[in-house]
């Protein structure tokens, strides 16, 4: 997988991760609120069954003194009827810390007033949560309740034990009125700081509440906010891309319109010189005129064969995937070399090697495409003047890339040319070359990930340089 590939791959599992954060934060949000609004809910039952504790406790209390003072047997009935109540709740919560039967809990708790829908979950929040500091306050509370609401039960035992037996006198009634009263109002206070916990305890889990809620929802707003700003800029790349891929498409169509054009006149020329070479020749007598028709008939036919040789080094260039094996430079420079020999004047060049490098990893038909043009140009455009006429190959590393030299004594490039010898079609000289080769060599050493230049002088030579990368391909 290439580096794109992996950079692609890396965005889409950070686009799934925030996905995934999101998901699993609303998930948390429902769990959470879920469990918390039933943990307010039962809470909430514990408070109301200790208003049912309290109004049971009070009426227990309204009963017992109104039979001090009667004496009426109902009345001592209905205090024991609504003690019931909370000594029902005291069951429970005995019951509950002992880990006890949940039927004898459910009892206790229904004789409390406690509604039933709310047991299961009065009975669950006890286990869980008897030990949270609020919890265990509101419980310490119960049990002190408790024990006075025992405390109470025997004043009123004593108190009917001894009117059934000796009758109560005014001063002892006005003695037990008196613990009534003084139990009755510790029994006030602690039912007040039972409640007062609970009721704290749920202001605490409501907060908290609040906060996950908030936490939890940064989150989400943060992961969107995210996942829209990476789609935003997914966006952005894709469109680039698209108006990067339509602009290459647009040079492209550009240069297979140039292409044709340029191809078909190209390749009707020679023809059309042939033709009219051959017409003349028809009628002509003189053998030496026939002999020089005959070698401008040859140099179209040549012309014809390079360009031609050039359109399958383009198609090939641009079709055909690289294949990346050991290739010997001065193997290929050796086949370039003999495969140039037929041209015009390459009798009269000597061609040198300076091979530093010899065996590197990359496509060996590119270097063969690279190699071949730039020795045919040099082989071409050497310089007549001259008499001693050279080209000099050389190969070498430096810097992490291996370089590819091919220096000439020719007539060089002007200045004005310079930035235009790498363009489709472009020549310097209408009788030479196609305009293709430079072109094609350009294109395949960035095919290679590597580049091409030139440093020229007019009338003293050129020297083109191809930089590759060392490690391409490895």
């Amino acid at each position: 997988m290439n580096k794109r590939g992996i950079i692609e791959k890396l965005k889409l599992s950070n686009v799934f991760a925030l996905l995934l954060i999101v998901l699993l934060s609303c998930a948390s949000l429902i769990v959470i609120n879920y469990y918390t609004i039933k943990i307010l809910s039962v809470n909430r039952a514990y408070i109301n069954g200790e208003s049912h504790y309290s109004k049971g406790q009070k009426e227990a209390v309204r009963h017992l003194t109104a039979y001090l003072y009667t004496q009426d047997e109902k009345l001592w009935e209905l205090f024991q009827e609504e003690l019931k109540i909370p000594k029902g709740d005291g069951i429970a919560r005995e019951a509950l810390l002992n880990n006890g039967d949940e039927t004898i809990i459910k009892e206790g708790l229904r004789a409390g007033g406690n509604n039933e829908k709310d047991l299961d979950g009065m009975i669950l929040l006890f286990k869980k949560f008897h030990t949270v500091s609020f919890f265990k306050k509101a419980v310490d509370e119960w049990e002190k309740g408790d024990r006075l609401i025992n405390q109470l039960e025997v004043i009123g035992n004593e108190a009917h034990q001894k009117i059934k037996t000796s009758g109560l006198n005014s001063q002892e009634r006005e003695i037990i009125l008196s613990q009534i009263s003084r139990v009755s109002d510790v029994l006030s206070k602690v039912q007040r700081n039972y409640s007062n916990t609970l009721s704290d305890g749920t202001r605490k889990i409501e907060a908290y509440l609040i906060y996950t809620n908030i936490f939890f929802i940064l989150i989400i707003i943060s992961s969107l906010t995210f996942y829209h700003s990476a789609m935003i800029k997914k966006l952005m790349l894709s469109k680039k891309e698209v108006e990067v891929h339509n602009e290459n498409l647009t040079i492209a169509n550009s240069e297979l319109d140039k292409f044709v054009y340029s191809a078909s006149h190209d390749l009707r020329s020679p023809i059309t010189s042939l033709k009219g070479l051959i017409e003349i020749a028809q009628d002509e007598n003189d053998l030496a005129q026939i002999k020089e028709y005959m070698r401008l008939m040859h140099e179209s036919l040549t012309k014809q064969d390079q360009f031609i040789s050039d359109i399958i080094d383009y198609s090939r260039n641009k079709r055909k995937q690289l294949v990346v094996e050991m290739v010997s430079l001065d193997k290929l420079i050796d086949d370039a070399i003999s495969q140039h020999q037929h041209l015009k004047d390459a009798d009269n060049i000597v061609i040198k090697k300076n091979i530093a490098v010899n065996e590197i990893h990359s496509d060996s038909l590119r270097l063969k495409i690279i190699l071949n043009n730039l020795i045919s140009n040099a082989i071409k455009y050497s310089d007549n003047k001259k008499k001693e006429k050279h080209i000099v190959i050389k190969t070498d590393e430096a810097n992490g890339f291996y370089t590819i030299e091919v220096n000439d004594n020719g007539i060089g490039i002007k200045d004005e040319f310079k930035n235009k010898i790498f363009e489709m079609f472009f020549v310097t000289n209408n009788n030479v070359g196609s305009g293709l080769g430079l072109y094609i060599a350009k294109e395949a050493a960035e095919n290679l990930n590597g580049s091409i230049s030139v440093s020229t002088k007019i009338n003293e030579g050129s020297t083109f340089t191809v930089n590759l990368p060392k490690l391409y391909g490895i």
